[in-house]
C-alpha cells in the first residue's frame, strides 16, 4: 500500500511540477492551463533519409534505394558501417543544445518503423513482433537530452510498416511489397508499434505528443494517387481509431497528432471525434502566407473545437519563414519546421557540407563510368557521416534569425563585423528582413498557389537563405563567393565601423558583360557616389574601379549599395 502511494506521489510530482502537455478546446496547454505554442524542428535526414537529402534523388529517392547504392559500392557490411556511424553522428547532444539555445521549444522526430522492430516479411512468427533495442535506445537517448532543455519531443511515425501512400521517398515505400494499406499485417504492426511506444513513454512528461501516422498519400477509392481527391478516407481514419484506442490502453495522458490525406491536409469524411486529447496536424510548403491558405485548418479547429498544429513545413526563403511564423503566431498555431540537416543546404539551420570524394560517387551513381574503388567509396561515406556531426556542420544564422529575431524586429544586424579600413565582401551584407537589409526581386517559391512563382530566390543556392543570389566564385583571393543576377533597383546593406570621420577610397571588384552602375547611399538615402562600371566581357573577368571621397562618420555606418542596371556582379569591395 506504501509503495502504491508513493508511486503516486511521484508521478504527480513529475507531472505536478513540468510541463506535460494536453488539448484544453482550441489550444494546446500545460499542465498549469498556461497555452503553449510550440515552437519546432523536425529532424528530418537522421532516422530516415529521402534521396534529396543526400543529393541522390536522381537515382535513389526512397531509404532502401539509396541503401542499395552503398552496399553496390563499399558492400553490406561496409553500408550497415556506414549507416552505424551516419546515425551516431546525426544527431547528438549537441544538436539539441543548439536547438533550445536558438529558441526552439520542441523537436518532432521522423521516425522509421524498422529501427523499432522486423519487416512483416523478416518476422520469424506472423502476426508476433519482434522489438529492436536501437531504434528505443536512440530515442530514450533523444528524450533525456530534451529533458535536460526542457522541450518537447514529439513522436511521428513517418515510415510506417509497408509504407502509409504512393510518395515513396516519404516513408521509404518499396512497392514490390505490401505497402501498409494492402496488408493486414502491416497494419497490426503499425498499431502494436504505437502501444509499445505509449507503453515505454507514458509517464515522460517532457513527451509532447504522438504523430501517428505521418502524410498518408494514397488513393482509396478517388483518381489522384497521393490521395487528394478522396472523399471518406475511411481506412485512413479507421487505422487512427485503431492506434488510438491501443495508445490509450497504456496512456491516458499524451496528446494524439492525426493527420488527414494528401500528405496530411485531406480531412474529408472525418468522423466524430473518437478521443479527448486529440489535435489536427496539417503540412504547408510553397504558397502564400495568408488566411485563406490555412482557412481549412481553422475552419477544422472551430468546427470541432481542437487545436491545430502545423507538424511540418520549411524549404523556402527566409522572407517566407519570417513571414510564415507571423502568420501562425497572429492564429496561436503550434508548428516543426524541415528539416534539421541535409547536403548542401542553405534553407535549413544547418548546413552538411560536401566533399569532392563523395561528389565523385554522386557522378558515377549518375552517369555510370568507371567505378570507384571499395577503398575510395567507404573512405568517401565515412566522411559524410563524419561531417553530419554538429560541429562539423555549418550553422546557418541568417535562417535563425530570420525565424525568431526578424519575427518581430525591423532592425539589421551585422552578418559580420567590418571595419573600415578594410575589405568587404559582397555576400556578407547585414542580417534582417527584406527591405531593411536587402532588396531582391526574386525571394519567395509559391508555386502550389502560382505555378508562374517558382523561384530559386537564392539562384545561386550558396552560402545564405535571402533572395540575394551568391554564387561560388572560382578566384582564390575571394571568400569563395561572389553576388550575381543583380535587376536594376536591388540592393544590399553593409554595417561598417570607423574609428574617425573620414573620406575613405572605396575600390570595387566586379564584372559585368555590359557596362552598368552602382551607387552607394547611407542609411537616410543619401547619395555618398555613383560609379560607372566599364563591360569586363565575361561573368568571372574581375576588374577594380575605384570611388573616392566617400565620408564615414566615427562609429557605426550604414551602407548601401543599388544596382541601376541589370548585370553586375559584385564580388568585394575595399575601404582604403
Amino acid at each position: 500500500m506504501k509503495r502504491t502511494i508513493l508511486l503516486s506521489a511521484l508521478l504527480l510530482s513529475q507531472f505536478g511540477t513540468s510541463q506535460l502537455l494536453k488539448t484544453s478546446g482550441q489550444k494546446i496547454v500545460n499542465d498549469k492551463g498556461e497555452n503553449i505554442q510550440l515552437r519546432g524542428l523536425g529532424l528530418g535526414g537522421w532516422i530516415l533519409q529521402e534521396g534529396y537529402m543526400l543529393k541522390t534523388a536522381d537515382f535513389a529517392g526512397p531509404q532502401y534505394k539509396i541503401k542499395e547504392k552503398i552496399a553496390g559500392l563499399i558492400g553490406e557490411d561496409g553500408m550497415k558501417e556506414f549507416y552505424k556511424a551516419y546515425l551516431k553522428n546525426g544527431i547528438t547532444k549537441q544538436d539539441i543544445d543548439f536547438l533550445a539555445k536558438a529558441g526552439f521549444n520542441s523537436i518532432r522526430l521522423p521516425m522509421h518503423y524498422n529501427l523499432y522492430t522486423l519487416p512483416i516479411e523478416k518476422e520469424p512468427v506472423k502476426g508476433k513482433d519482434t522489438w529492436l533495442e536501437e531504434g528505443f535506445t536512440m530515442t530514450d537517448n533523444l528524450l533525456q537530452w530534451c529533458k535536460e532543455n526542457k522541450i518537447y519531443l514529439i513522436l511521428d511515425l513517418h515510415a510506417a510498416p509497408g509504407g502509409q501512400g504512393n510518395d515513396a521517398n516519404i516513408s521509404d515505400n518499396d512497392k514490390s511489397k505490401p505497402s501498409l494499406w494492402e496488408s493486414e499485417e502491416n497494419q497490426r504492426k503499425t498499431v502494436a508499434l504505437w502501444k509499445k511506444l505509449a507503453e515505454r513513454y507514458k509517464n515522460e512528461p517532457w513527451i509532447g505528443g504522438y504523430d501517428i501516422i505521418n502524410e498518408p498519400n494514397i488513393n482509396f477509392t478517388g483518381k489522384n494517387p497521393n490521395g487528394t481527391d478522396e472523399m471518406s478516407n475511411a481506412p485512413l481514419w479507421k487505422l487512427q481509431q485503431d492506434i488510438t484506442t491501443a495508445i490509450r490502453e497504456v496512456d491516458q495522458k499524451h496528446i494524439i497528432f492525426i493527420e488527414g490525406n494528401g500528405w496530411g491536409n485531406n480531412y474529408n469524411g472525418l468522423p466524430q471525434i473518437w478521443d479527448k486529447n486529440i489535435a489536427f496536424s496539417f503540412h504547408k510548403y510553397w504558397n502564400y502566407n495568408d488566411d485563406k491558405t490555412i482557412q481549412f485548418a481553422l475552419d477544422l479547429r472551430e468546427k470541432h473545437n481542437i487545436p491545430i498544429w502545423l507538424g511540418e513545413t520549411g524549404e523556402n526563403s527566409n522572407v517566407w519563414f519570417t513571414e510564415l511564423i507571423q502568420l501562425l503566431d497572429k492564429h496561436n498555431i503550434g508548428y516543426a519546421f524541415w528539416p534539421m540537416k541535409k547536403i548542401d543546404n542553405i534553407a535549413g539551420i544547418t548546413n552538411v557540407k560536401t566533399t569532392p570524394e563523395y561528389e565523385k560517387l554522386l557522378e558515377y551513381w549518375k552517369k555510370g563510368g568507371e567505378k570507384p574503388s571499395k577503398e575510395f567509396a567507404k573512405k568517401a561515406m565515412m566522411q559524410i557521416a563524419e561531417n553530419y556531426k554538429f560541429s562539423n556542420t555549418e550553422v546557418k544564422n541568417d535562417v535563425v534569425d530570420a525565424m525568431f529575431r526578424q519575427v518581430n524586429d525591423m532592425t539589421t544586424k551585422p552578418f559580420k563585423n567590418h571595419s573600415a579600413p578594410g575589405r568587404v565582401f559582397a555576400s556578407d551584407y547585414d542580417l534582417g528582413r527584406m527591405g531593411s537589409a536587402y532588396l531582391d526581386k526574386d525571394f519567395i517559391n509559391l508555386w502550389v498557389s502560382d505555378p508562374d512563382k517558382r523561384s530559386e530566390w537564392n539562384s545561386g543556392q550558396q552560402m545564405r537563405n535571402d533572395g540575394v543570389d551568391i554564387y561560388l566564385c572560382n578566384d582564390k583571393i575571394t571568400n569563395k563567393y561572389y553576388v550575381g543576377k543583380t535587376e536594376s533597383g536591388e540592393w544590399m546593406q553593409y554595417t561598417i565601423n570607423s574609428k574617425v570621420d573620414k573620406n575613405y577610397t572605396f575600390e570595387v571588384r566586379y564584372s559585368s558583360i555590359h557596362p552598368t552602375k552602382v551607387r552607394f547611399e547611407d542609411a537616410s538615402g543619401k547619395i555618398l557616389t555613383t560609379l560607372p562600371l566599364q563591360a569586363t566581357g565575361k561573368n568571372e573577368n574581375w576588374e577594380t574601379t575605384i570611388a573616392k571621397n566617400i565620408q564615414l562618420k566615427k562609429g557605426e555606418n550604414k551602407i548601401r549599395i543599388f544596382f541601376e542596371n541589370d548585370g553586375t556582379n559584385l564580388n568585394y569591395f575595399d575601404i582604403k
